[in-house]
């Protein structure tokens, strides 16, 4: 079943243009709660969909409600971590945070807190920063988990004990999922949280750099079309959101091709935004042409336990690589969907306006187990923000709609 919703988008671009919206009955969409009609999905003409219930068709997603800015992110230093400290001044730096932005802790570095550790670090988060303070940018590499919650994940539901019981089983359902929410925190009572991580301090201050040169990098009418792959691999345990593809072709409005194809053809794209791929090890060689905010990720069961010997590529490769944000599981998740990224989730909230941190999160249903990576506020669809010299938590609320 088909119909057609319109809305209009890029008066800020200076253009206007109908985004034709199909809402499908997917069976494996709605065991996801991403069945309810609200947006759009671009494309260049209305979509003819296929009879057959197992053809790719596209899901609805909300309409963005504003996006973060950086007045809305606290900045987590770990005073006794070197990478850390050098890490969250450059932040600082680059994203012009104020000091009251800023929570400076002493954790121990290694890849796993204990539930006291954690415990202390969520209290230290919830005193220090205001209702004002919508998402997290952790500064450091590691520690990524509590036991078997990723930290990030941690932070935002709080620490699930049962999960680590039986890792493969449901875990809570985030309210953030596929929200149409820019201010998580006062909407939601989460917040978001983001690792800043990567190999080295150089690598980090590139990883961030990236996210500053992608902001508005793609908001411009008239570009070439950039790339967006979604890969097939021969392993079928791992390879399973192919179920969940959208149909490949050109997304005319935003000017994004998606192609369906092997996931060998990745290093030789060219101008690539996105990579969804199942696999033990992602194949990265020679790096692929990412853009400045490019998003990739595998799904495996360890790719975000970067520290581990379990012998699967990591979030760290992808980072490596050149891209701007990622994900992976700290813990043994096995292959639902709904603890993965949702590639047609990520992408369109991406197309918004929205930031990393922010289309990552609402396209994981059950994050407990998902490690965030990247420079959360890259967000290369979005205008240039409009500049907030208030302080996190004060009275004034920043300017509303995709900026």
């Amino acid at each position: 079943m088909t119909r057609f919703a319109y809305w209009e988008l890029g008066a800020r671009l200076g253009y206007r243009q109908a985004w034709a919206a199909t809402l499908p009955a997917l069976a494996i969409a709605a065991s996801l709660g991403v069945a309810s009609p609200s947006i759009a999905v671009p494309v260049a003409e209305p979509l003819q969909l296929a009879a057959s219930a197992s053809a790719a068709q596209w899901v609805a997603v909300p309409r963005a409600r504003g996006r973060l800015l950086a007045a809305d992110i606290g900045l987590v230093i770990n005073q006794a971590d070197p990478y850390s400290v050098a890490v969250g001044a450059h932040y600082i730096r680059q994203r012009q945070l104020s000091p009251q932005q800023v929570l400076r802790v002493n954790l121990p570095q290694r890849a796993v807190l204990d539930v006291a550790e954690f415990e202390a670090l969520q209290q230290a988060i919830t005193s220090h920063f205001g209702p004002g303070t919508q998402a997290l940018a952790l500064a450091w590499a590691a520690p990524y988990a509590v036991a078997c919650n990723s930290i990030t994940g941690a932070l935002a539901m709080g620490f699930d004990a049962g999960l680590c019981l039986q890792s493969c089983g449901a875990a809570q359902r985030s309210p953030y999922f596929n929200s149409s929410s820019g201010r998580p925190y006062s909407d939601h009572g989460l917040r978001p949280a983001m690792l800043l991580a990567a190999p080295s301090l150089d690598a980090a201050k590139a990883l961030i750099d990236r996210g500053v040169r992608a902001d508005g990098s793609l908001a411009r009418r008239g570009r070439p079309a950039v790339n967006v792959m979604l890969l097939r691999t021969e392993d079928a345990a791992r390879n399973v959101r192919m179920a969940i593809y959208p149909p490949a072709g050109l997304l005319a409005l935003p000017g994004v091709m998606l192609q369906v194809v092997p996931e060998a053809e990745l290093p030789a794209t060219r101008h690539v935004l996105m990579a969804i791929t199942g696999s033990a090890k992602p194949g990265l060689t020679p790096a692929p042409d990412w853009l400045p905010g490019a998003l990739a990720d595998h799904l495996t069961s360890y790719g975000g336990a970067w520290q581990g010997t379990h012998g699967q590529g990591t979030v760290m490769d992808w980072i490596i690589s050149g891209v701007t944000a990622s994900h992976g599981t700290v813990s043994e998740p096995c292959n639902h969907l709904q603890k993965f990224p949702h590639p047609q989730l990520l992408l369109l909230h991406y197309l918004q306006g929205s930031t990393a941190i922010e289309a990552y999160w609402k396209s994981v249903a059950w994050p407990q187990q998902s490690l965030f990576v990247g420079e959360p506020l890259a967000a290369p669809f979005s205008a240039a923000p409009v500049r907030r010299q208030d302080a996190v938590g004060s009275s004034q609320q920043p300017a509303s709609g995709n900026q």
